[in-house]
């Protein structure tokens, strides 16, 4: 009975392992990597690149699933510090304040060490806050006026089609993903905002939200996590009250990143629609990930905005390097574009509807 009860014991701490971190220790330093969840579609695609780069760049690291926990992340920096941690690279869980980020930012203060926050921007204060802080990432705004560009131009060239009621105004829904989230708030309202202004110019009928009575004009995942289920749960019953038997079908999906996309496809495909044939919703999303071009590619899905997981990974490995080499953090970092006054490095959106544009 004891040798079974430390079998059982000993193979649930492997998993348990497993399940909380991964790891690649051929290089002498070591950068602990704390991603705030596996689940994010984007955010695999970003580990998978940095962890490629990782290993050209012969840097052994420590990857960290915070599913979504702030608690559980800090204490995971924590633990990295007291395993002897070079460089603190962390995909902040919370974003709302700087609470998160300063106290990560005093740990490795008081530990000497280098932190790099990457996707999830940190403040300019948090960062100027510690000269060994470094912030990689997109600009929140960028994306948001790409994606409402994009999404104008598209209507204004396939207006009558979208149109499905022939009502003269398009009927949106949106995905927000997470409140307090600055790409989020910056995709909600520039996504609306740009493709409103392109409508106009061509002296179109702005936009419509479906839902009259919602004065935020959006759907958030109230998990934060911005996931396909979310989305797919709120399309599933939107669609029960607002489809075409009613003649006021949702004509236009506007999603803050393809896991949403995703979700509300299925949610679509479930209802005769974007199936690859000609009865087609058109629905824009923002990452650019494999499944969303595969999505693309077979008429399901219209347009994406592409965040570059490939060139976040191999910014983010460049700066580790420095770190763990006591260089400046931003050595070498002349193809990146750096804002003035703080050490953030940007990463180019660009969009995509099949083709690079």
């Amino acid at each position: 009975m004891r040798k079974s009860l430390i079998l059982i014991m000993t193979t649930l701490l492997i998993i348990t392992l497993c399940a909380c971190s991964g790891s690649n220790n051929s290089g002498a330093s070591d950068a602990h990597v704390f991603y705030y969840t596996y689940s994010d579609t984007y955010i695999s695609s970003v580990r998978s690149a940095l962890n490629k780069a990782y290993q050209n760049e012969n840097i052994g690291y420590h990857d960290y699933d915070s599913n979504g926990n702030q608690t559980t992340q800090t204490e995971q920096v924590q633990t990295a510090i007291t395993k002897g941690a070079k460089a603190l690279v962390v995909n902040i869980v919370n974003t709302g304040s700087d609470d998160a980020a300063n106290g990560i930012i005093s740990q490795a203060k008081n530990a000497g060490l280098p932190v790099i926050f990457f996707n999830r921007e940190v403040s300019d204060a948090a960062v100027n806050s510690y000269d060994k802080c470094v912030f990689i990432g997109t600009d929140a705004q960028e994306s948001g006026h790409m994606q409402g560009e994009m999404i104008g131009e598209y209507v204004v060239e396939n207006f009558d089609t979208v149109d499905i009621n022939g009502d003269g105004k398009i009927s949106y829904i949106l995905f927000k993903g997470e409140e307090g989230n600055n790409e989020a708030i910056y995709r909600t309202q520039y996504a609306v905002e740009d493709a409103n202004k392109v409508l106009s110019a061509a002296g179109k009928s702005e936009l419509v939200f479906y839902d009259a009575t919602n004065p935020n004009k959006y759907l958030v995942d109230k998990n934060g996590q911005w996931s396909a289920a979310a989305a797919n749960e709120y399309m599933t019953t939107a669609l029960t009250s607002y489809n075409e038997a009613n003649n006021n079908m949702i004509e236009l999906v506007i999603c803050n990143n393809d896991g949403m996309a995703e979700g509300a496809i299925t949610a679509l495909n479930a209802a005769g629609y974007n199936t690859g044939s000609d009865k087609k919703i058109p629905v824009f999303g923002v990452d650019a990930t494999d499944a969303a071009k595969e999505l693309i590619k077979n008429n399901k899905m219209t347009g994406t905005i592409k965040q570059d997981a490939e060139g976040m990974g191999r910014a983010i490995a460049l700066i580790t390097k420095n770190a763990i080499n006591g260089s400046d953090l931003l050595a070498n970092t002349g193809d990146f574009h750096i804002d003035e006054n703080v050490a953030k490095v940007r990463i180019p959106y660009s969009k995509y509807m099949g083709e690079e544009k």
